[in-house]
C-alpha cells in the first residue's frame, strides 16, 4: 500500500476565490501562507518519502512550506498545472459571461470535458496531462508515502484517475484552498479515505 497525500495551494493574492487563474504564475496571499503553516502543523509528524508540486509558485511555495521541516527536496511537474483558461485567466465568471457569452451558454448547459476554453485547454487535455504524472506515481515503491501539491482541476484529475472513475464526475469532487485529501493505492485500484479535509485551518 501507498498512501498519496493531496494538497491544495493555500489563498493567492489577486481574488483567487473569485478569479480563474489556470496557468497564471500568481503568488499566495498572506492568507494563503498562514494557511501553508498550518498545512506543516497538520502534517508535521507523518512520514513523507516524496514530494511533487506543480512549477507555478502558489503550489511550489505551499509544498516548500509543509515539508521544511522534514528537509526534503521539492520535485516540481508541469503536468500538475491548473488548467489553462486562455482568454478566461484573471477573469470571474460575470465578466466571462459578458465577453464570451456562447462559450458561458454551452460551457453551463453541456459540460462536457471536450470544451476546449478559448485560447486554453479542455478538460480531457488537463486529464492527458496528468496522466503523464500518474505515470511518475506508478514507478514509486509500495509502501512510501508521497505528497503532491497542486491546483483544483489537477488533483481532481489526478482522485479521477486513481480511482477509475470517469472524467465527468470531475465536477462532483470538490477541493477546497489548503484542503488535504488522502488515498490509499493498492495494485486493485485505490481507496478514498479522506476528502476535502480543512479542520486545520481553524479560525485562519
Amino acid at each position: 500500500m501507498s498512501r498519496i497525500l493531496l494538497v491544495r495551494h493555500g489563498e493567492t493574492e489577486l481574488n483567487s476565490a473569485e478569479r480563474y487563474w489556470g496557468h497564471s504564475d500568481v503568488k499566495l496571499s498572506p492568507l494563503g501562507l498562514k494557511q501553508a503553516e498550518r498545512l506543516r502543523g497538520r502534517l508535521a509528524t507523518e512520514r513523507i518519502d516524496a514530494v511533487y508540486s506543480s512549477d507555478l509558485q502558489r503550489a511550489l511555495v505551499t509544498a516548500k512550506t509543509i515539508v521544511s521541516r522534514h528537509r526534503l527536496d521539492v520535485t516540481t511537474c508541469a503536468e500538475l498545472r491548473e488548467i489553462n483558461f486562455g482568454k478566461l485567466e484573471g477573469l470571474n465568471f460575470e465578466e466571462i459571461s459578458q465577453l464570451f457569452p456562447e462559450f458561458t451558454a454551452k460551457w453551463k448547459v453541456e459540460r462536457s470535458t471536450d470544451i476546449q476554453f478559448p485560447g486554453g485547454e479542455s478538460l480531457n487535455e488537463l486529464h492527458n496531462r496528468v496522466g503523464i504524472f500518474v505515470g511518475r506515481l506508478k514507478k514509486r515503491k509500495a509502501e512510501e508515502t508521497v505528497l503532491v501539491v497542486a491546483h483544483a482541476g489537477a488533483l481532481r484529475s489526478l482522485i479521477c484517475q486513481l480511482m477509475g472513475v470517469e472524467l465527468r464526475y470531475i465536477y462532483h469532487i470538490r477541493l477546497d484552498l489548503a484542503s488535504l485529501t488522502i488515498l490509499e493505492t493498492y495494485p486493485t485500484g485505490a481507496i478514498l479515505t479522506l476528502l476535502n479535509d480543512i479542520s486545520h485551518l481553524g479560525q485562519v
